[in-house]
Order: structure tokens, then C-alpha cells, then sequence
């Protein structure tokens, strides 16, 4: 039996297909090719659609805040759209200062967001990184009241520790219904920092951004030769992509992540539709981890 499978994922009060789309590389500013993008994600199941504030400043981006101006642009174009998706976006980031969750910012953040978007809500509202001076109670009291006003319907983070989600977690008064770590084989750490397993002990989904370590993982460019050969086999077996293969190895976690895949090319988003077929079981997921890490498991 599969350890993957192609149930959705739980995330509040909305369901999302276990791959979603990422608009860090959203930035090509056809409208007309945009929406086509969008639709074609949507129609292969990824209806999560996920944003940041900061996604702009890089990767031929233009500005910050410019990729949600562009998928606000979409939206605007093809009203419909809206409701076939579940739009997340994040804040807390404003160069030059790193981070900044203060209560003021981010309620300032959350506002721009809609504007920029050109929506009433934002359906998943992230926190992108975490803000080590500002109290966890200020910030859950600065989202309690935008999620009371309707501005965002449910709220979760991203690249958090467990104890630091827990800390917000504590000062909440709704949970915690997503954790965005960046996830892959080859970046592991969720596995063992704690991060998989609070999801699965409190129901929170992961939403594992660059599953494909950035293209690493399609390419083989700076792997272990042992992992991409390790990949090559079941690539084979399953007659898929390596990057098939990767996206599948993590939604074969328990905790049922959602892999955010940010490919701009619509033949590949089909390519990278098929990895919830893909059939994998403990023997070739062990295997994969020790391929990438160069060592036996104990």
C-alpha cells in the first residue's frame, strides 16, 4: 500500500488538494498568461494558491508586494476564479527590517494585502517568518481582531520552531491550522526538529515550500550522486519525473503536507500533478532519506 495518497487537506474551515501553487516566481506581467497559469493549477487539483507580501523583490520581480498586485490582476480578469481557490498569502516581512509582527504592521500588512489582491478576504493568512521581539500576545491579539472583522478567515506560519508556534499558539484563541517549513529531500529537517510531529499532534497540515529544493531536485545539481541515483530508480519504476518523485516523497508524511510547487510552466505543473499516483512505501522512503543523508538510519 501507498504511502502517498490524494485526499485533501484539512485546513480550517476550507479542504486543499495536497499540491498547491506558489507565486514566489509568479511574476511575468501578462495578465492573459497569468490567468492561464492559474487556471491550469486549478484544474489539476491545486486549489491552495499561496502569496507573500515579499514575493516581488526577487526572481525578476519588480517590487515588493508586486506578485499579489499581478494575481489581484488575474482575479480582476477572471472573477470566477476566485471561488475555485483557497487564497493564502503572508506578511511580516518589510525590508530593510527583517521582520516585523508587530500589531501595527501586520494589521497594516493584512489591509495591503486585500488592496493589492483586489479581494474582500484572504482565506489562509500566514505569519512568514517569525518576529523575535514581538510578544506572541500582541500579534495573536492583532489577528484575533482581523479575523473578527472577516479580513482573514484562518491564520497559521511559516518557518516557525515548534516552541515558537506553540508561544503564538498559547495566546490564540481559534488554532493554528497550517505550518509552512520548507521541506524536501533535500532539506529534511522537519522530520526530526519537531516540526511533522506537532502537526500531527495538534491536526495542523504542513505546506512544504521548495519541495524541489529549488530545481535541485528535478536536475540533480548539487545532490549526493547516491540520492539522485536512488531517485532514477523509482522515477523509472513509476515511469514519472525525478521531480515527480520528490514532490511525492513529501506528501508521503503522516502529518499529509501539501507540497507548494511555484513551476511557471504549465506542461510541468501537469508533469508534477502525478506524484499523488506515484506509489512509494516505507522501504523506498527509508531509502531515499539515507541516499540523501550518506548514512545508515540507526
Amino acid at each position: 500500500m501507498s504511502l502517498v495518497t490524494a485526499n485533501s487537506r484539512p485546513l480550517g474551515e476550507f479542504d486543499v488538494g495536497p499540491i498547491g501553487f506558489g507565486c514566489w516566481r509568479f511574476t511575468d506581467p501578462d495578465v492573459t498568461a497569468g490567468r492561464e497559469l492559474i487556471e491550469t493549477a486549478l484544474d489539476f487539483g491545486m486549489n491552495l494558491i499561496d502569496n507573500a507580501d515579499v514575493y516581488g523583490l526577487d526572481w525578476g520581480g519588480t517590487g515588493f508586494g508586486r506578485n499579489e498586485e499581478l494575481l489581484g490582476a488575474v482575479l480582476a480578469s477572471a472573477p470566477g476564479l476566485r471561488d475555485r481557490m483557497v487564497l493564502a498569502t503572508k506578511g511580516g516581512i518589510l525590508p530593510p527590517t527583517p521582520y516585523d509582527s508587530s500589531a501595527t504592521r501586520i494589521t497594516a500588512a493584512v489591509e495591503d494585502s486585500l488592496r493589492r489582491l483586489q479581494v474582500e478576504h484572504i482565506d489562509l493568512y500566514q505569519i512568514h517568518r517569525p518576529d523575535m521581539y514581538t510578544h506572541p500576545s500582541e500579534l495573536a491579539s492583532a489577528l484575533g481582531k482581523l479575523r473578527d472583522a472577516g479580513k482573514i478567515r484562518e491564520v497559521g506560519v511559516s518557518n516557525y520552531t515548534p516552541a515558537q508556534t506553540e508561544a503564538l499558539q498559547t495566546y490564540l484563541g481559534f488554532g493554528l491550522v497550517s505550518d509552512q517549513p520548507q521541506f524536501s529531500l533535500a532539506h529534511l529537517d522537519p522530520l526530526r526538529d519537531g516540526t511533522l510531529d506537532r502537526c500531527l499532534q495538534n491536526g495542523t497540515t504542513p505546506l512544504a515550500w521548495s519541495p524541489l529544493a529549488g530545481g535541485a531536485l528535478a536536475t540533480g545539481e548539487g545532490l549526493r550522486p547516491e540520492l539522485v541515483a536512488a531517485i532514477d530508480v523509482l522515477a523509472e519504476r513509476e515511469n514519472v519525473s525525478r521531480a515527480t518523485i520528490a514532490v511525492a516523497f513529501v506528501l508521503a508524511h503522516p502529518s499529509q503536507p501539501v507540497a507548494i510547487i511555484g513551476t511557471q510552466n504549465r506542461a510541468r505543473l501537469a508533469e508534477l500533478a502525478k506524484a499523488v499516483t506515484v506509489r512509494l512505501d516505507r522501504a523506498d522512503v527509508y531509502g531515499l532519506i539515507q541516499a540523501s543523508e550518506g548514512v545508515p538510519l540507526p
